[in-house]
């Protein structure tokens, strides 16, 4: 059996595993429903005392923990700033944190947990999308809801989780718009073989199919792989225009290594990446990362006095050298505006602050967003960023305001037969 045979029954298994957690987890909670929930099945949150609880659910371990534990401090400050301003409908906010560690039936459990035993009145968290597609079930069998806060590849909508971030007209499109405006027309792709980054380049390939494009290549890593020598090497023959880069996690410290070493420069060949952050950039270094783009919706750089507030409290909280990325932002805005739906609503009940959620806006580090009730994502402005020398991220272009979000790509013909 090929090492690609092996990892794709490796997939299929924990897919499995997965699937075989959510339906246990169920039943197990369907034996506390006179606890912990409703005659029809909803999950029932505690809010009888001075507190309500929520859910912070983040890989702390594993190959994802480079990115996702500066998601759960961001979500903490977020608390802990509304606890201090007196909290929401009268009542502080108790976050209950949970470790994903990087694995998706462990994402599924711990989301079981946090519903069932721990009667959390939201739950804040996942990152990859194969852990959003994990829990995705847990959450709406429950009736519980998931604010998801990061980038994710677009086709799904569902009535328990508000996606606060990019979906993919907001972040994908608009990168390749940018690419192709620079005459950058031959592309390599790049990724981590899970299901972002294969439903992204799908959608990459639809669009370089109707724009003049041509992708030249297409490989895929195993998700927290480090051995990128083949790939690098495939890429250089290529002489491909740039790189679209969907690696996630650990994964792109070996993939940036590599390519410098193969002699590969930002200016002969750069590489755009949805998933690497001021936080990974740190932790990847900005000797392998100077010259290379970025598409988002923040930056640690963005104007603004609200983006001003929330840099200088995370470094007052975690320390001055660390730095802001976009996924923590979209983590810490959603906590927000949970709040802000709750008490348009007046309850915590899901059923009423989803009716309540459409038309919320909130003045957040990267500029206003708005809810859209419809699809449960937010309207956001897209930006291009240069990574520095220094470290952080330079934007070089933006959308010029909120793009409304477009989950399903109903407005891009070349993308009909996609969903």
């Amino acid at each position: 059996m090929s090492s690609g045979s092996l990892f794709s029954r490796r997939r299929l298994l924990a897919g499995g595993a997965a699937f075989t957690a959510v339906v246990a987890l169920s039943a197990c909670g369907a034996k506390t429903d006179d606890a912990a929930g409703s005659s029809d099945g909803a999950a029932q949150a505690d809010v009888s005392g001075d507190t309500v609880k929520v859910g912070l659910l983040n890989s702390l371990s594993g190959t994802m923990a480079i990115s996702e534990v500066t998601v759960r401090d961001s979500l903490k400050l977020a608390i802990e700033e509304i606890n201090a301003s007196g909290g929401v409908l009268g009542k502080q906010i108790r976050p209950i944190s949970e470790d994903g560690a990087s694995d998706w039936p462990t994402f599924a459990e711990k989301a079981q947990k946090l519903i069932r035993e721990d009667r959390v009145a939201a739950t804040f968290g996942c990152w990859t999308s194969a852990s959003r597609k994990a829990v995705k079930p847990v959450f709406e069998k429950n009736r519980s809801l998931l604010f998801y806060p990061v980038q994710y590849e677009g086709l799904e909508q569902s009535p328990y989780i508000f996606y606060t971030g990019a979906t993919t007209n907001q972040q994908i499109v608009p990168a390749l718009d940018y690419l192709k405006d620079q005459g950058k027309k031959r592309v390599y792709l790049v990724g981590s073989d899970y299901v972002f980054p294969r439903t992204a380049n799908k959608i990459i390939k639809a669009y370089a199919e109707a724009n003049g494009m041509t992708v030249l290549g297409e490989d895929y890593a195993p998700l927290g792989s480090t051995e990128f020598s083949t790939i690098a090497n495939k890429v250089k023959a290529s002489k491909a225009d740039a790189v679209f880069n969907t690696l996630n996690g650990d994964s792109n410290v070996a993939f940036f290594k590599e390519y410098k070493s193969a002699g590969l420069t930002a200016e002969a060949m750069p590489v755009v990446s949805v998933s690497i952050a001021e936080e990974e950039v740190k932790s990847i270094g900005s000797q392998y990362l100077a010259g290379q783009l970025t598409a988002w919706n923040y930056y640690q750089t963005t104007a603004g006095a609200a983006n001003e507030k929330f840099v200088t409290a995370y470094k007052a909280k975690y320390g001055q050298d660390k730095p802001t990325s976009d996924p923590m932002e979209a983590a810490y805005t959603s906590v927000y505006l949970w709040k802000a739906m709750v008490e348009k609503a007046g309850s915590f009940d899901p059923e009423k602050v989803k009716t309540a959620a459409d038309g919320i806006t909130f003045e957040a580090p990267e500029g206003e967003v708005t809810v859209d009730g419809a699809t449960q994502h937010i309207a956001k402005t897209a930006r291009i960023g240069e990574i520095g020398t220094d470290g952080l991220i330079k934007e070089v272009w933006n959308s010029g305001g909120p793009i409304e979000p477009d989950p399903y790509l109903k407005g891009y013909p070349w993308a009909s037969g996609l969903s």
